[in-house]
This record gives C-alpha cells, structure tokens and sequence, in this order.
C-alpha cells in the first residue's frame, strides 16, 4: 500500500489549523483509567467506529516519539507519531504518512483534567489540513463531521466508564 506523506507538525498546530473540531466530555472514572483505554489498542476500535485496528509500532513505555498505525474504513491507514505524552494529563500525535493523498497534516490532541470526586474533563482536539478535492469536501461536510465527533466522544465516555466500573 502506498504512503503519502504528511507535514509533520507540532503542538501550535492546533491553533493554525484550517480546521479544527472540539469534543468535550465530563467522565466518571480517574486519569489512569482514561489513559489505561487510551493505551488500548483495541479500544479505540470499539468508541471510534471508523477506526478498524490500532497497532502500536514502538514498544512500551509510550512517551513522546512513540509511533502507531491506525486502520480505518475506506482503506486508510495513518501512520502516527505522537507529539505529546504526558500520562494522566495529555496526549497528542499527527500523521505523518497516510494511505491517501487527501492530507497535508493531520493531528489530535486529548487533553485530561481531573475535577476531583473520581471525574475527569477530557477534551479531544482533532486538526487538519486537507490538499486537492479534499479542501472543499470538507468545507461541505464540516457540520456533520462536528457533530459525529462529539457524538464519537459520547461513545468514548460511555465506553471508559464502563471501564472503570468492571471489578477486576
């Protein structure tokens, strides 16, 4: 399969992005919780719907420079290394290759704040910048996509508290 390229990018990013899509959620479980699902290859398949497989390509412990492939439908594959790791409080990464030559850059951001009483805010930040027919079929679906995250980080919540519920 074929790799293009993507512009590695870094933390600021997120600010310059041409489009940028925020999902928020409060959550009843602890920061070691969340991060225990983000560290869950598997996981990610079952809250994100797109996603098919993850497969962590660097060896734990995962810190910043950790890389991954993540398999999604429609064939694409992202090639990700990850710009931020702070366990508990925050991780990032970007693509830096993709299947598609749809993406000049592409970046999350996850970030954790504890409020006490076994709760969490976590707010996902997921940037782009799309090249060729990709620039205007974003423009056109830019609501929809809004709304499917925030919709995909509710099955995030849902699904990491029911995490942080099961006796082990």
């Amino acid at each position: 399969m074929a790799m293009y390229p993507c512009k590695k990018v870094g933390m600021d990013f997120f600010e310059t992005a041409p489009y940028c899509f925020l999902a928020e959620e409060t959550i009843a479980a602890s920061p070691e919780q969340i991060f225990a699902v983000f560290e869950d290859a598997h996981a990610w398949t079952i809250w994100a719907k797109p996603i098919q497989e993850v497969e962590w390509t660097s060896p734990k412990p995962f810190r910043l420079g950790t890389t991954r492939t993540v398999s999604m439908t429609g064939g694409l594959k992202g090639y990700e290394e990850f710009i931020a790791w702070e366990p508990g409080k925050r991780m990032a990464f970007c693509f830096i290759g993709c299947s598609h030559d749809t993406l000049e850059a592409f970046a999350e951001d996850y970030r954790v704040t504890e409020l006490g009483d076994g709760r969490c805010r976590v707010q996902w930040l997921m940037a782009m910048a799309p090249k060729g027919a990709a620039k205007f079929s974003l423009g056109l679906i830019k609501p929809l996509m809004a709304w499917y995250n925030r919709k995909m980080f509710r099955d995030f919540r849902k699904y990491v508290e029911s995490q942080a519920n099961t006796v082990t």
